[in-house]
């Protein structure tokens, strides 16, 4: 008998009073604003008192939110979710931007619960094919969850506790979750990285580095860079601004 894996591919953000600078990522990127609108450059168009946009993966974007707060997901752009997420484009277009709740509700199908995080994600969800994992992909997933800080994973490390070769084994993930075993291991210590920064305010970030399986800070960084467009320094100096889910 199979078991559900939740979709771990969704690294939900929300911020309070925040100007980012202009970057880009790796990621596919939902802002929409809880409160009041804000201005945002999005492949070098000025747009205005919006209430927020989806955008494709390296597309160069700023927001300026000065007042009210925004939630920001940033999706794996190669997971079922994010497959999804790029038929949503209208052709030839990489962002679109709401001008008002009701655009964006009607969007994403939330309604007025478009604001909701967890009713946002919900509707991301719908519609994507039931998936039953197979129990060897289940038994990966939480030696990860469990053993992400050990740098010294690889993909023979996968293979021995499933007595699968890493190509099959690689074949086999991919199918089930729509992205690699590599980029599962990498967002599960992103995500801890970002919680940590957040919540423990007080310990380094090389610290923070060694402790979610980076061999040092240059290295978080690159990756932290590449697939949130942002160092975790800039996490860190704005961490009484930015709750993560």
């Amino acid at each position: 008998m199979s078991k559900q894996v939740n979709n771990p591919f969704i690294l939900a953000l929300k911020a309070y009073n925040l100007t980012v600078e202009i970057h880009h990522h790796s990621a596919y990127q939902i802002v929409l604003s809880n409160d009041a609108p804000f201005t945002s450059t999005i492949d070098g168009q000025l747009y205005e008192h919006i209430h927020g946009f989806l955008i494709k993966p390296h597309v160069r974007h700023y927001c300026v939110a000065e007042k009210g707060s925004l939630n920001v997901l940033n999706i794996e752009p190669y997971s079922h979710i994010g497959l999804k997420l790029s038929g949503m484009f209208p052709e030839n277009k990489d962002h679109i931007v709401f001008n008002s709740s009701p655009d964006a509700g009607n969007f994403f199908q939330t309604g007025n619960d478009t604001f909701d995080v967890y009713m946002l994600i919900k509707s991301l969800l719908a519609n994507l094919p039931t998936a039953h994992y197979d129990e060897r992909v289940i038994k990966i997933v939480e030696y990860i969850n469990t053993n992400y800080y050990k740098q010294d994973i690889t993909p023979q490390t996968f293979a021995n506790i499933v007595f699968l070769s890493p190509s099959r084994l690689a074949a086999l993930f991919k199918a089930q979750t729509g992205s690699s075993l590599s980029k599962y291991l990498l967002w599960t210590r992103l995500r801890q990285v970002t919680y940590l920064t957040l919540t423990e305010k007080e310990r380094s970030l090389t610290d923070i580095a060694y402790d979610t399986g980076f061999y040092d800070l240059p290295q978080l960084n690159k990756y932290m860079y590449e697939m949130f467009g942002m160092p975790p320094k800039a996490l860190k100096h704005n961490s009484d601004l930015i709750q993560v889910y």
